[in-house]
């Protein structure tokens, strides 16, 4: 297992609470040996005009993935946090609606520098958007 501090999905879905991830109907759904899992509904709050999974809904439910993923692979986090540097993604297909599902996996995972790559899925499993998040953990 490559997470430093224990937590459950429960847990993981509090930290939700009064942010980006609420409002997007964001929900933490499995905590692998080395993956996090969680969901956003393709409905209203993530849609863009033309009816379609907006493109930053699928960076935000992302970088979320991915940020969550670096803190828990911190030592100590009363000492430092994970903050996001960079991130990309590509979007290679479209959704009208339903649940898309993340997952995160590390690429590196180092002291100061951590690389996680999340892909994101539709219902019938097909790849919806592949992405990758820099973080670097720094002194709070």
């Amino acid at each position: 297992m490559i997470w430093k501090q224990e937590i459950t999905l429960s847990e993981l879905n509090a930290l939700s609470k009064n942010t980006m991830g609420e409002n997007m109907g964001l929900s933490f759904t499995q905590i692998g040996d080395d993956f996090l899992e969680a969901t956003i509904p393709v409905d209203e709050r993530n849609k863009q005009p033309m009816g379609l999974l907006h493109g930053g809904a699928s960076v935000a439910l992302a970088e979320t993935l991915g940020s969550v993923a670096a803190s828990l692979c911190i030592q100590n986090p009363k000492e430092e946090a994970a903050v996001g540097i960079e991130i990309n993604a590509n979007h290679l297909r479209s959704v009208r609606s339903g649940l898309v599902t993340g997952r995160v996996r590390p690429a590196k995972i180092g002291k100061q520098l951590q690389v996680w790559n999340i892909e994101l899925f539709d219902e019938r499993q097909n790849l919806v958007c592949t992405s990758r998040l820099t973080t670097m953990t720094i002194k709070i």
